[in-house]
């Protein structure tokens, strides 16, 4: 049995080299910055997909904290930085402020797990499978991104 489990340990280490090592280095795509002391960098490669025109990525960065029954949220600032002589740009996000909440009074004072938001980093970009999406945070804060479809159907609008 023990036999068995190495061997399937095995496998799974070597599928998961497997995808790692299908994930383009960014230095083979262009010359992004290194993060500074402090900072992360995050990228996200996006696969090939049919009619790329017709999506979206929602970026999306915050901190998974535990919080009481009151809506919680962040500040921060994420701007856009050009990759010089590339074409290209990467975010930066700067200035994260410490949380802020509703000061509604919580009937039980129970505390549950859940990601905060950063406002003002949301954020829709274009669907791109040929270049990541390159964004430094601190290293406390986490990029979240979900894909956006839209259908190939425009409605008329009504002239009144």
């Amino acid at each position: 049995m023990k036999a068995k489990l190495a061997v399937i340990a095995g496998l799974l280490c070597i599928s998961s080299a497997g995808v790692l090592a299908n994930t383009p280095n960014l230095s083979e795509i262009a010359p992004y910055p290194i993060a500074e002391e402090g900072q992360i960098r995050h990228a996200i490669f996006l696969p090939a997909a049919e009619n790329e025109d017709n999506l979206k990525v929602e970026l999306s960065m915050g901190k998974t904290m535990k919080v009481d029954c009151n809506r919680h949220m962040m500040g921060g600032t994420l701007e856009s930085r050009d990759l010089k002589g590339w074409g290209y740009n990467y975010f930066v996000l700067t200035d994260v402020r410490q949380p802020a909440s509703t000061m509604m009074a919580c009937p039980d004072n129970t505390l549950r797990e859940t990601f905060v938001e950063i406002n003002n980093a949301n954020r829709f970009e274009r669907y791109n499978s040929k270049l990541p999406i390159v964004v430094f945070t601190p290293k406390d804060v986490e990029v979240r991104y979900r894909i956006w479809t839209a259908g190939d159907t425009f409605q008329q609008a009504e002239i009144k």
